[in-house]
């Protein structure tokens, strides 16, 4: 009797402003990945037309089963203000997505989180075979945050992290069993709907602040992301095209080589090509006024207010 294949789950959050990007991801993933093991791919959605839907499944081979599975009345509480806001620019409720997964699918005690905005030229088995012990989750400390002042204060005097231990949220390897046992769905609403804290990266800092001291930090290689600040490294694994450095808005984006070669293959070369020429002068101001208003907000943040650090520093909220 053939034994069966280890699952691996890989779950992505998504809307249809970024279904093109999760077909690069989709199709750069399994195209790299061991064929020992048999992956499950879950997208969770709130907006996704059918059509978007059919496209991604179509990338699905037979190492791969594809779901998809809409959120409905999780999240009404939260709602539109700056602090819930990515990149201190736009409101969508996917982020917060990935706090849900543990409870929402039981059946699973590990699986992997990714952000639609990667590519990946590793072996994605390789990530998931990545030893947590109690840990509840394993993430790649934020580069970005580490080089910018500004940001660096927020993590430290907000968060209460420190620089060196602030991880980015958009590769997780999840202890889905641990965070069951800790109720992070239920916490999660609990301090948000008791504090509104003041982010700047919202469900980057409740996890942060939340599981501090139970993260193993994963190599670089694992969560490689554009930054003028650093060098490029050599043979990343994942690569994640985070905040504004987005190849389909810029040329000349770090790491741009590895995500062209799987666009053009994975069939969303031309919707991709579309947001690309649609990109005007006018949306790039944009980006840049939106990110010295993060910067700003990196200084601001926490002056005089109940923030993430005194709350769990002044033992008012038990971390997790």
């Amino acid at each position: 009797m053939k034994k069966s294949r280890e699952i691996i789950p890989v779950f992505f959050t998504i809307d249809d402003d970024y279904a093109p990007l999760l077909g690069v991801a989709l199709f750069s993933m399994l195209k790299n990945a061991s064929k020992v093991y048999q992956y499950k791919v879950f997208v969770l959605y709130k907006e996704l037309s059918e059509l978007n839907r059919e496209k991604l499944a179509g990338l699905a081979d037979k190492n791969c089963e594809m779901q998809f599975f809409e959120m409905k009345d999780e999240l009404n509480t939260i709602t539109d203000r700056m602090s819930n806001r990515l990149r201190a620019d736009y409101f969508t409720l996917t982020i917060y997505f990935r706090l849900f997964i543990p409870v929402l699918f039981p059946e699973y005690d590990k699986g992997i989180y990714l952000d639609s905005d990667i590519v990946v030229p590793g072996d994605i088995s390789e990530l998931y075979q990545t030893p947590l012990g109690e840990n509840l989750l394993g993430a790649v400390i934020d580069p970005v945050v580490a080089a910018l002042p500004e940001l660096t204060r927020h993590a430290e005097l907000c968060v209460g992290v420190e620089r060196d231990k602030y991880f980015n949220s958009g590769v997780l390897l999840m202890n889905l069993k641990k965070l069951r046992e800790t109720r992070i769905d239920q916490r999660f609403l609990e301090l948000f709907n008791k504090y509104h804290f003041d982010c700047i990266a919202p469900d980057q800092d409740y996890l942060n602040a939340m599981c501090k001291g139970r993260v193993t930090y994963l190599p670089a290689l694992w969560d490689a992301m554009p930054s003028d600040a650093t060098e490029p490294l050599e043979n990343p694994k994942l690569v994640h095209f985070n905040l504004f450095a987005k190849p389909w808005h810029y040329d000349n984006i770090q790491y741009e080589q590895y995500f062209w070669p799987y666009a053009e293959a994975s069939g969303f070369l031309e919707e991709i090509l579309a947001i690309k020429g649609a990109y005007t002068e006018q949306d790039r101001q944009s980006d840049n006024e939106h990110l010295d208003l993060l910067i700003s907000r990196g200084n601001a943040t926490g002056d005089g207010k109940v923030t993430f650090r005194t709350v769990f520093n002044e033992g008012k909220e038990a971390r997790l």
